[in-house]
């Protein structure tokens, strides 16, 4: 598939695409509460999967790899639908309301629980106990990138720019704005953020020289960097990805910036566990497939395919850990408007 300059090809090696975006309701499915269908679960019934992006973005492309493996093991169409809008709050929003009979669910961006809440008031925040969580699916690094013709190869050719630097991000409360709104506020850059809605077009931004650099998702940018067309600078991981093994850390060059994008599957609150189990098992049986092994390994995707409550544990953390060092270096994430 061959996208317009600044995108990323996603690569869905083997895999069918569930491209029918469902107009219907989803909550139509009566009586999901009870013991007798959470037994028969999917009990015929078709089980739709939220996406709160466009269609054709790394979140969207990892729920239709789900949906297509999921639908095999559960014997009944799995459909994604998307519902793009405030950085998937809003596909959230619509899941809390859904019957919690197990057929809707949201591939949920992490950087809706742990850092959009560091960015929004308290009152339109997304908070992950109001969710049940199916499983933990995968992880992706942020990698901050710039043009070759800006000159820049490293930090310290930022730092001594002798000017303000312009950084893209993917849009407020991001893990792009937050990954480089640290490494700026940590390293004494004079720089100002300039959002998009998205990795598309940030990244063709960067490409353009709109922006000095941004911080994208790796398997958005690596395309292009391969291609030599983006310089990459620095990673967001706690270590290098072997996908990128040549290029720094931003804590290898004394930041504490480790930043990634993760991602699980919800269910609305109070879904019956012998549903979340059957559900957790179909996706399992994703995980264990060779194509969506494939899938990620294409994809420079790392799988953090854990249990909900473990999940939740390491979301928990993470804000936890983000709202601390954002308050340290006096950070205001909303301020990017």
């Amino acid at each position: 598939m061959t996208r317009n300059s600044g995108t990323r090809r996603w690569v869905l090696t083997g895999l069918g695409i569930t491209l029918a975006l469902s107009t219907a309701a989803c909550g139509g499915n009566v009586g999901g509460g009870s013991d007798a269908a959470a037994e028969d679960f999917p009990g015929g019934d078709p089980v739709t999967i939220y996406v709160g992006q466009d269609p054709g973005g790394s979140t969207d492309l990892i729920a239709r790899a789900l949906a297509d493996a999921a639908s095999e093991d559960l014997g009944v169409p799995v459909t994604v639908e998307n519902k793009p809008g405030a950085n998937g709050a809003l596909a959230a929003q619509e899941l809390a309301g859904q019957d919690p009979d197990g057929h809707t669910l949201m591939v949920f961006n992490g950087s809706l629980g742990y850092i959009t809440p560091l960015a929004v008031p308290e009152d339109e925040a997304i908070d992950i106990a109001d969710y049940e969580i199916v499983t933990g699916v995968s992880q992706d690094d942020y990698v901050l990138v710039t043009a070759p013709s800006s000159g820049f190869a490293t930090v310290d050719d930022l730092k001594n720019a002798g000017r303000p630097i312009t950084f893209g991000t993917t849009g407020v409360g991001t893990g792009s704005q937050l990954s480089q709104e640290l490494l700026f506020a940590q390293s004494g850059i004079d720089a100002t953020a300039v959002p998009f809605d998205g990795g598309s077009p940030t990244l063709t931004a960067v490409l353009g020289g709109q922006v000095d650099v941004g911080s994208i998702q790796l398997g958005e940018a690596i395309e292009q960097i391969e291609a030599g067309e983006l310089t990459p600078i620095v990673t967001f991981a706690e270590e290098r990805p072997s996908y990128l093994p040549d290029t720094p850390t931003a804590v290898e060059a004394g930041y504490d910036v480790p930043v990634q994008q993760s991602r699980a599957v919800f269910a609305p609150s109070g879904t019956p566990q012998e549903v979340l189990d059957r559900l957790q098992a179909a996706f399992q049986a994703a995980f264990d497939s060779p194509e969506y092994q494939q899938f990620n390994e294409d994809n420079q995707l790392t799988p953090n395919e854990v249990s909900g409550d473990e999940l939740r544990e390491q979301w928990t953390s993470n804000l936890d850990s983000y709202r601390s060092v954002v308050e340290e270096y006096g950070i205001d994430l909303g301020g990017a408007e």
